[in-house]
């Protein structure tokens, strides 16, 4: 307990010294250790305050941290994008729900301990812990509205803070403390809890359900055959695939398994099959737009995915297109406004080789074509992205114009987006369209065509995406995850 001067008590529970740890595991298991007794007092504290009332004094925990202190610049494998800091000194990252994200923990951490040769400590942080996220895993608590209990809850307990809820990290526009700590990690702990938060809202699944290959659809038509196809790997005892879940957390693991109907459909359907340590697949309905494509990528980063990729519909800018072609994202046109004030539109966004030629191999294995052949069925280069999504209904000269010399050769809503912020939060990203209409040379998308259409091209669209990410589980971590997307001072974790 801690006077605060103002005559109100501050209890803590007990702040354990820092401790110096060389072995991944250990250190992971100190960081639940220290992350469940903090959420433990705040959740028990809170059980007691909205049965008695205010208890006269006020509650706070902390969220454990990692810290490494350099002292020598590190002779590290040039290849590397990822596990190791840029200049001697103390880098720090706060740690939420440690036993969710053990598996990446531990990875980080033996980067870090090998490149450096350094211990890493893990002791308690000097940021709050609110309670909205100390109590989100517990289904028994739930905090109310202000206004609703007894007392105001943030006289009695720290709630989110904006000053570490945000981007600054992964934007570059983060300050350095006053003793010159830098950031061990992309997100803070609260940036983190936030998103988790958003995400079980958005998607009706729990992160931990989340799978390290990310594929963003804007139609409910892919998540029948995802489904399908989930199925037929469950009934396939060496494909390695455990479970699938649908919204609500519905898990099935055997393929004859029912599924019920959905009472309520979330704003972002999502769906998981799962593989261990998370090298599954996950398949959102982001629907249509860029505020939603961002909402979805804004949320999914903090869960560091190896790679997310979308495969959606989109208009075909070409003549010499037919529906039901494929198109291969090499650059994208930024008319989506959503990330301007993020990422400035003068930042290029390069395409990724590795997710490029896993896609292109991809198309040539599900169609059976390759080489110069492929180009009958698929074409390669600029997609543009729009946030009107009438767009064809306005004045053409400009819009068409500006097309043109782009060099575009599809358009929709989406990916520009999912591209951009996979740049920002070095994600590895990639986009594979489909032409479902070609509206600037009379093909426009009516309910006839596009019965027909989706009935021939679903199932095998979705099918190139998977095989794409099936291929990148395959690839070495260090090699998935590219260079491109590092600043020069870059944090050591992913």
């Amino acid at each position: 307990m801690q006077d605060q001067g103002n005559g109100i008590t501050l209890t803590t529970p007990d702040l354990p010294q820092a401790e110096l740890f060389t072995d991944a595991a250990s250190a992971v298991d100190r960081l639940v250790e220290l992350y469940d007794g903090a959420a433990g007092f705040l959740c028990d504290r809170f059980r007691e305050a909205m049965e008695a009332g205010h208890p006269g004094c006020r509650y706070r925990a902390f969220y454990p941290e990692i810290r490494i202190t350099t002292t020598t610049f590190a002779k590290v494998d040039s290849r590397l994008s990822f596990g190791h800091v840029a200049s001697p000194g103390t880098h720090a990252a706060t740690i939420t729900r440690p036993d969710l994200f053990r598996h990446y923990l531990e990875q980080q951490i033996v980067l870090l301990t090998q490149n450096h040769n350094v211990q890493v400590q893990i002791g308690v942080s000097d940021t709050p812990m609110p309670v909205h996220f100390a109590v989100a895993s517990d289904r028994s608590i739930t905090v109310p509205q202000e206004g609703a209990a007894d007392f105001i809850l943030r006289d009695v307990f720290d709630v989110p803070d904006l000053s570490t809820t945000n981007d600054d990290i992964v934007n570059g526009t983060f300050v350095p403390s006053p003793d010159g700590t830098e950031p061990l990690a992309p997100f803070t702990a609260q940036r983190v809890d936030y998103s988790l938060a958003r995400l079980a809202h958005y998607t009706a699944t729990d992160p931990e359900h989340f799978q390290n290959h990310v594929l963003f659809t804007n139609y409910q038509f892919y998540v029948s055959e995802f489904e399908a196809y989930a199925r037929a790997q469950l009934a396939d005892p060496e494909s390695g695939y455990s479970a699938f879940v649908s919204t609500d957390n519905q898990v099935i693991t055997r393929a004859d398994q029912p599924l019920p109907p959905t009472l309520k459909m979330p704003q972002m359907p999502t769906y998981h099959l799962k593989r261990a340590n998370g090298s599954g697949i996950t398949l959102v309905n982001i629907g249509v737009g860029p505020s939603n494509a961002k909402t979805a990528t804004d949320h999914i980063a903090v869960l560091r995915p190896h790679a997310w990729v979308m495969v959606g519909h989109c208009a075909g800018l070409r003549n010499s297109q037919s529906l039901g072609d494929f198109v291969l994202a090499h650059a994208y046109l930024r008319e989506d406004r959503v990330l301007d004030d993020d990422l400035p539109v003068w930042v290029p966004i390069p395409a990724l080789a590795e997710i490029q030629i896993a896609l292109e191999n991809a198309v040539a294995q599900e169609t059976q074509l390759d080489g110069y052949d492929l180009k009958r069925v698929m074409r390669t280069g600029t997609v543009a992205s729009v946030d009107n999504r009438n767009w064809e209904l306005r004045e053409h000269t400009g819009p068409v114009q500006r097309l043109s010399q782009s060099r575009a050769i599809a358009l929709d809503m989406e990916s520009a987006t999912i591209a951009a912020n996979g740049f920002r939060f070095r994600v590895p990203y990639g986009t594979l369209l489909c032409v479902s209409d070609k509206p600037l040379h009379g093909e426009l998308k009516l309910p006839g065509m596009a019965s027909d259409f989706y009935k021939t091209q679903v199932a095998r669209h979705l099918m190139i995406g998977i095989r794409a990410m099936e291929t990148l589980r395959e690839m070495p971590l260090e090699r998935i995850h590219s260079r491109k997307l590092r600043a020069f001072d870059e944090t050591a974790f992913l």
